[in-house]
């Protein structure tokens, strides 16, 4: 095989140590470091000396990232799969795992993993910390929900949001030991007031000691999550302000034209995938990476299984909220098709389907730099005219009545 660097460098990555192989010039050099900061910028500087350039790391949890932020500036480092770079099996140890990963880098067999830039991954840390809040949000909604249901509360049973500003100020009410339903019903706000007469009967439950500490205990911490939300989504919104990539701004502003994305999954979107779509050569790559389309799974010309890939959890969450918000808006290409194939494939499914067309927009939202332009809700209907005359022709004639059809001319 041909030799594409002559001096290069494979490293094996674990919490505590990494193992350098540096082969230049047909040589190998083998040495061991911590994976204390200062040992690694030691190791930079003795690859730089060497006249080194070039860097494999395989993808080890996490704890690859603090070797390559601090090799990033100064080499050219390629993150790779470890499923891709699996060697023949037989005797392992770190020594024989970083030469094989400088043997592949050296003959130029490595396939470089995607990594945002710097300014990208800085958003990405914060859109994805937000993930977790509001997942911890959703579940300790769910918790107070659960609580006041064990104590016969049934106020979730009666206002549509249980944790408004009404249901919120009645479960304060109950946390303080409160028991005048009446008193509690009046609290309700808007349209709630005219059910106060199954406020007063859903209020009216039996919540111990223990359960009214734990409910308020609970209602602290939910209010501190939404606290804890809005200070990381301002957060968000003043770094895509003073991102160095100038179109940042203009790219989340863009992917909210698409039917369902909104401001945070438009921030997730380009958190995930960046601005720059040269990194991906089709919107097929960029779907095969994150996850939104089905793989492959065939042998002997059978299709064993077409389940999505792993790809970013996050950005799946994502698109697939936007999914849901899309197949509920109304005459868009998007809802069209999440009707068409939830008859065909279910409505979970479907979502993930219209996650995918959502996320083939963006990428040609982000390549061409142009909004979203609408192809409507009818756009099945008029690619398939013929087909729709007949199934239309053949429902009425199951129901009994005789058709005979006559075209009539376009309107001038």
């Amino acid at each position: 095989m041909n030799i594409i660097h002559d001096i290069c460098c494979g490293i094996d990555v674990h919490a505590k140590t990494v193992v350098v192989c540096l082969i230049k010039r047909g040589k190998k050099q083998i040495r061991t470091y911590s994976t204390m900061t200062d040992d690694l910028l030691a190791l930079s500087e003795w690859l730089v000396s060497e006249g080194c350039k070039h860097v494999a790391i395989e993808s080890t949890g996490v704890y690859w990232k603090p070797v390559f932020n601090i090799l990033e500036g100064s080499l050219e480092v390629v993150l790779v799969n470890a499923r891709h770079v699996k060697a023949v099996p037989g005797r392992k140890t770190d020594v024989r795992d970083c030469e094989w990963l400088a043997d592949l880098l050296r003959h130029g067999l490595l396939r470089a993993s995607f990594i945002p830039p710097l300014p990208t991954r800085e958003l990405r840390e914060l859109t994805r910390h937000r993930y977790t809040l509001v997942s911890d949000q959703t579940a300790v909604t769910n918790r107070i929900i659960k609580l006041a249901e064990s104590a016969n509360i049934k106020l979730a049973q009666v206002a549509s949001n249980a944790l408004g500003v009404s249901g919120r100020a009645m479960l304060r009410a109950l946390s303080r030991g409160e028991q005048d339903t009446t008193k509690m019903a009046e609290m309700a706000r808007g349209a709630l007031r005219e059910k106060q007469g199954q406020l007063r009967r859903a209020l009216k439950g039996n919540l111990t000691r223990s359960q009214r500490f734990v409910l308020k205990e609970l209602l602290d911490q939910l209010e501190q999550l939404e606290a804890a939300v809005a200070r990381v989504s301002e957060e968000i919104r003043e770094q895509i302000e003073v991102n160095s990539d100038p179109f940042v701004k203009e790219a989340v502003r863009l992917l909210q034209t698409i039917p369902g994305v909104g401001e945070q999954v438009a921030e997730v979107i380009v958190s995930e995938i960046g601005t720059d779509m040269t990194r991906f050569p089709s919107d097929k790559h960029l779907s095969s990476w994150a996850g939104m389309c089905p793989g492959n799974n065939e042998s002997a010309g059978k299709r064993k299984s077409g389940k999505t890939t792993k790809g970013s959890n996050y950005l799946r969450a994502a698109l697939t909220q936007a999914g849901w918000a899309a197949s509920h808006t109304k005459n868009t290409y998007l809802a069209a098709q999440h009707k068409k194939l939830a008859r065909r494939i279910g409505k979970k499914k479907s979502l993930v389907a219209v996650g995918h067309s959502i996320l083939v927009i963006a990428y040609y939202i982000l390549k061409n730099q142009a909004s979203y332009h609408e192809l409507g809700g009818d756009y099945f209907d008029r690619q398939n005219v013929d087909l729709q005359r007949a199934r239309l022709i053949r429902k009425l004639e199951s129901l009994g009545l005789k058709v005979t059809v006559k075209v009539v001319p376009e309107a001038a």
